[in-house]
C-alpha cells in the first residue's frame, strides 16, 4: 500500500447479523495497523420490521432455529480473543427474535453525539449484548444501558432514538447500499468501487486490498 493514499473501506453491516459481527474486530485490526485505511459504516436492515421474520421463514420458530444455526457457523469463525456467540443462551429467551431497526437506529444516535468512533464502539457493544449476552436488543432498555456504559447524555439519546430525523438517516443507508447492488452483510467496499463479501479472515481482507490498491 502507499504509505499517503487514504483507502476508504466501506462497512455495511447489521446488528443483528452474526457475521458482522465476526468482521467486525478483523476492521479494527486492519485499521489500526494501517493508518491510511479509514473504515466507514454503513446501515443495512435484514430484518427491517417485526414481521420480516415470518415473510422469510414462513413462522417466528422457524426463522429463530435457522438463524441459531448461522450463529453457530459463525461462532467457528471467530478470533480466539472475541467472545464466543452464545446460541444456547438466546434459544432460550422467550422474547421474539429482534428486528434491524431499533439497534441500527441507536447505533446513529450515538454517532450524532461522538463521531464514527462512538458508532463503533456502540454497534459492537450492541452485537455483543444480542449474540454474547441474550439480550433483547429491540428493548429501549437495553440500548439505554449501552448508552450509559459509554457515557453517553442519556436525555439526549432518548430524544435521538425517538426521532424521525434519525430514522430517516437510517432509512437513506439502507436505501443507498440498495442502490448501489448490496444485497447481503457483511459487505465492504474498497475506495467505492471493489466489492468484498462475507467474513473474511484478517490476512484474507488485508490480501485483497492489496491487490485492489496496487
Amino acid at each position: 500500500m502507499n504509505n499517503t493514499e487514504v483507502i476508504t473501506v466501506d462497512f455495511y453491516h447489521d446488528v443483528i447479523c452474526s457475521w458482522c459481527y465476526v468482521i467486525s474486530p478483523r476492521l479494527r485490526k486492519l485499521e489500526k495497523e494501517n493508518k491510511n485505511i479509514k473504515v466507514k459504516h454503513h446501515s443495512f436492515a435484514l430484518f427491517p420490521n417485526k414481521e420480516s421474520i415470518i415473510h422469510m421463514f414462513g413462522s417466528k420458530k422457524e426463522g429463530k432455529k435457522q438463524i441459531m444455526e448461522h450463529w453457530r457457523n459463525s461462532s467457528c469463525r471467530l478470533d480466539e480473543e472475541v467472545c464466543k456467540i452464545d446460541a444456547n443462551l438466546m434459544e432460550d429467551k422467550t422474547f421474539d427474535y429482534p428486528h434491524s431497526m431499533p439497534g441500527l437506529i441507536a447505533c446513529k444516535a450515538a454517532e450524532k453525539q461522538g463521531g464514527s468512533k462512538m458508532y463503533w464502539d456502540f454497534y459492537d457493544a450492541v452485537q455483543k449484548a444480542h449474540l454474547v449476552e441474550g439480550k433483547n436488543i429491540d428493548s429501549e432498555e437495553t440500548l439505554i444501558g449501552i448508552a450509559e456504559v459509554l457515557h453517553l447524555d442519556i436525555e439526549l439519546f432518548k430524544k435521538e432514538i425517538s426521532s424521525s430525523e434519525i430514522r430517516e438517516i437510517v432509512n437513506e443507508e439502507i436505501k443507498n447500499a440498495q442502490e448501489i447492488g448490496i444485497n447481503s452483510v457483511p459487505t465492504i467496499v474498497v475506495n467505492g468501487k471493489y466489492k468484498i463479501s462475507g467474513a473474511r479472515s484478517y490476512d484474507e481482507l488485508k490480501q485483497a486490498i492489496n491487490r485492489m490498491v496496487n
